[in-house]
């Protein structure tokens, strides 16, 4: 089966491109540590999740989707998925009841969402795991992923990666859905999901 996009573009992008640490789970889906010591992400194991993600929320109402980025280099690629698709962004820092306290302004009750890093994202995931709602993550080699449904391996922290990523499941869910023919891609490319190189803080 061909990849979604060429082989070349993922490790272009810096999908495959891990981080010098390696949880138990995410060992599955590395097949190489460089000599500096990082662990290099297996390109079909990341095309295998993207494709299976991409299925299971077309199945959802796009307005039922909640998209996470606390990470900056994610906020621009999740507000240009739910541009597309319809989906819910919450960008930079979640409020503390988001999903689970109706007295709230900021209250919203999603069907399922996605999140960009488990670390950033955290508050997310343990409130739609309080409240049972599914989780799909993007999972960079050093994340731990309790309290995830679908795990999507990837680097999560890189600009162009992220950008690449979300570019890939927003094209894949539209396709899915009908709304793309099966052969044609987005008006626009990776590119405009990049969000411009800043200095990221680190959290």
């Amino acid at each position: 089966m061909e990849t979604l996009v060429p082989v070349e573009l993922y490790r272009k992008m810096g999908v495959i491109v891990g981080t010098q640490i390696c949880t138990k789970y995410m060992k599955r889906f590395t097949y190489k540590i460089l000599p500096e010591g990082f662990y290099l992400l297996d390109v079909s194991k990341i095309d295998e999740r993207l494709r299976i993600a991409a299925k299971f929320l077309s199945t959802f109402n796009p307005e039922k989707i909640a998209v996470v980025s606390v990470r900056v280099y994610g906020q621009k690629p999740v507000q240009m998925m739910c541009k597309y698709v319809g989906c819910k962004p919450i960008v930079g820092r979640i409020i503390p009841g988001t999903f689970t306290n109706p007295r709230l302004s900021t209250y919203i009750e999603p069907d399922v969402i996605l999140v960009t890093d488990p670390r950033t994202d955290r508050q997310a995931i343990v409130e739609a795991s309080r409240v049972g709602i599914p989780v799909v993550a993007f999972a960079d080699t050093d994340n731990k992923v309790d309290m995830i449904d679908l795990v999507i391996p990837a680097n999560n922290r890189g600009r162009k990666s992220l950008a690449l990523l979300y570019w890939i499941l927003t094209r894949e869910i539209l396709r899915n859905k009908g709304i793309l023919p099966p052969d044609k891609d987005l008006d626009v490319g990776p590119e405009e999901f990049m969000v411009v190189k800043v200095v990221e803080q680190t959290s």
